[in-house]
């Protein structure tokens, strides 16, 4: 067994040591290895292997997703309080039930399949915009010029936001994400507080809108989400907080699967090659790439009971941080973990979750990063990333990247 190193009795998500933005698995491995089950300096729980990450995700009665008393000290009564207790991802049922099924509802697999068309022409304008600039000799960043501007679109086209009206969707979603982090900066939360304010107000103009003219149901999440289904109707400040919700939640995670994914292939040259060779390995290539390199690292529950988690018994109200990361990197469940390895298989990552919060967009996710990965590789194969250049996403919980610029050859 390894020693322990010096820095793992004092360790903090909050004030995370040196080099973990960069590379946080080194730091992953050690407490799997050393203090699986870390209790925290603010008194919650670290989980970092794969298989007490699984056993809390599939016990939604155990192991509850409301945020109510966790966010009230850390936002106070704010709109930021308002919306992450009232958004899908951090509650239970009833909410939760309701709210998961009328967006499920829409995303079939045919209304899934029915995107596809769609998402190619956007992928093929990017790609033409990306080439033209480069012959006209400009410098590319594959975040701003090419990863974010997949997700905000296909997003923006679920809830049929007017195209001329998506321009601030990518800010206020990152300030809104921003405040998730585990230490926050007073201007962090006044850039969070202002973003919600602003997203509720233009929502609300929106909301009146298609009641007045309603779209179809089948394709379009916020008709469903305003007309609900038989009896069961969303109040408006449910209805408006899960808009916000499902704008953000598939806005930074796809950017960063598609930004990381680019980034990985300039890293590991052989992968590329292999999918270069092998370009129907894509699905399974973009599995490998979300488990390698997780969009979200980390997940949050609070017991409700007293209860046993990897043999450590914790009182009832004990918050617990599950490192999606860590648990993707676990090699009990992953052969040679560190390697990325495209034909992986199995692959069960938690990059989504598991369990009754399984990511409800996961189809669309994946889909987005079939084609964005797979059609940017087949136009540029000798891309190269200016890596002393590059500029990682800076936080704990999302793991990207701020700026990829790129030569296209």
């Amino acid at each position: 067994m390894t020693s322990v190193p010096d820095w793992l009795p004092t360790f903090d998500l909050r004030a995370p040591p040196a080099g973990f933005i960069a590379d946080p698995y080194p730091f992953y491995a050690a407490l799997r290895t050393h203090d699986p089950v870390r209790r925290m300096p603010d008194g919650s729980v670290l989980l970092t292997r794969y298989e007490d990450c699984v056993a809390v995700y599939k016990d939604a009665e155990a192991f509850s997703s409301d945020k109510r008393a966790e966010f009230l000290p850390k936002y106070g009564l704010s709109p930021l309080y308002e919306h992450h207790t009232t958004s899908l991802v951090f509650n239970d049922p009833p909410l939760h039930t309701r709210v998961r099924r009328l967006i499920v509802g829409a995303l079939s697999p045919r209304a899934v399949d029915a995107m596809t068309p769609g998402l190619e022409a956007l992928v093929a304008r990017l790609l033409d915009q990306i080439e033209a600039r480069t012959r006209a000799g400009e410098r590319i960043d594959l975040i701003e010029d090419y990863a974010a501007a997949i997700p905000v679109e296909i997003i923006g086209n679920l809830l049929d936001v007017p195209y001329a009206e998506r321009g601030p969707l990518r800010a206020w979603s990152l300030a809104i994400l921003g405040a998730l982090e585990p230490a926050l900066t007073a201007e962090q939360l006044e850039r969070g507080n202002r973003a919600v304010t602003e997203f509720l107000a233009y929502l609300r103009d929106l909301v009146a809108r298609r009641r007045a003219a309603p779209g179809d149901p089948a394709t379009d999440v916020l008709t469903r989400l305003i007309q609900g289904e038989g009896e069961d109707r969303l109040t408006e400040t449910e209805l408006l907080q899960n808009c916000i919700f499902i704008l953000n939640a598939g806005h930074e995670t796809t950017t960063n699967l598609i930004g990381n994914a680019l980034a990985l292939l300039c890293q590991w040259p052989e992968a590329r090659a292999q999918l270069l060779a092998q370009p129907a390995l894509i699905a399974r290539a973009v599995e490998e790439f979300l488990r390698f390199e997780s969009s979200n690292q980390l997940g949050n529950r609070i017991t409700t009971r007293e209860v046993t988690v990897g043999g450590v018994t914790l009182a009832p109200e004990t918050r617990i941080t599950l490192v999606i990361g860590a648990a993707n990197r676990d090699p009990a469940q992953f052969e040679d973990p560190d390697r990325l390895d495209l034909a992986r298989a199995p692959n069960r990552h938690l990059a989504f979750a598991t369990g009754p919060h399984l990511c409800a967009g996961h189809a669309v996710a994946r889909l987005e990063g079939r084609v964005a990965i797979g059609r940017f590789l087949e136009r540029f194969p000798r891309y190269a990333i200016d890596f002393a250049q590059a500029v990682r996403g800076g936080r704990v919980r999302f793991r990207g990247w701020a700026r990829l610029p790129a030569c296209i050859d």
